[in-house]
């Protein structure tokens, strides 16, 4: 197997609530788009993501009613405080503000209109004075 691409595939109550913010706040652009559906991707090496509305019958019947839930995307990013400072004066509501961990990695949370739950890391050299 070679893999070619990554795609993460979110279900949605609202499709266009997370297209507008990802699109808006993050730097997708929509790649192609349906009744019930919007794929979104980048130019660099962020994963691609597949909107998918609730109850779509192209999901079978016992993913159909779920929801993007206890589910991190995770972006591993460089300028952090600048990602940060930028999203909240774009009106981006920052539900875990930065911090950084022992071991290195600086990190803050923000949240689309869905629920989906987005991380922005920086990785750094722990200080272990």
């Amino acid at each position: 197997m070679r893999i070619t691409a990554s795609t993460v595939s979110l279900t949605v109550e609202d499709i266009a609530a997370s297209r507008s913010f990802f699109t808006e706040h993050l730097g997708y652009r929509e790649q192609a788009a349906a009744e019930g559906f919007a794929s979104l991707t980048r130019d660099d090496a962020a994963v691609d993501i597949v909107l998918l509305r609730r109850g779509i019958d192209v999901l079978p019947p016992d993913q159909r009613e779920r929801h993007a839930d206890g589910l991190i995307l995770a972006f591993t990013v460089t300028g952090i405080e600048a990602e940060e400072k930028r999203l909240r004066s774009e009106g981006v509501d920052i539900t875990m503000p930065l911090r950084e961990e022992p071991w290195g990695e600086r990190l803050f949370q923000v949240t689309d209109p869905n629920g989906v739950i987005v991380q922005l890391i920086e990785w750094t050299t722990p200080d272990h004075s």
